[in-house]
């Protein structure tokens, strides 16, 4: 063998190995993607996205969770919430005007 056709080889052999990584990068990706993104229609958040979103404390949160005002998902040992949950969240919580 001569150094060109080694060096092609190894060449052909690490970029192989980097397009099936990529691959597999790609599908993991799309799958997390779809599972996270949406359920029934509806685009669910996790607890970070909630908290930005209501800008409250994770106290906050798991208060309107262990009294039942505010419904959650719990996949993977993770939760998440339905977006059209926390928006009648806040709609609830902001019909009433405060009387000053």
């Amino acid at each position: 063998m001569n150094l060109d056709s080694v060096d092609r080889m190894e060449f052909l052999s690490w970029m192989k190995r980097i397009t099936d990584r990529l691959d597999i990068i790609s599908e993991k990706m799309k799958s997390s993607q779809k599972f996270s993104a949406i359920s029934d229609g509806d685009q669910l958040l996790d607890n970070q996205d909630v908290l930005l979103m209501l800008k409250i404390s994770n106290r906050s949160l798991q208060r309107f969770r262990s009294a039942g005002q505010l419904p959650y998902y719990t996949l993977s040992g993770k939760l998440y919430y339905k977006l059209s949950d926390v928006r009648q969240f806040v709609r609830e919580r902001c019909s009433h005007p405060v009387k000053r």
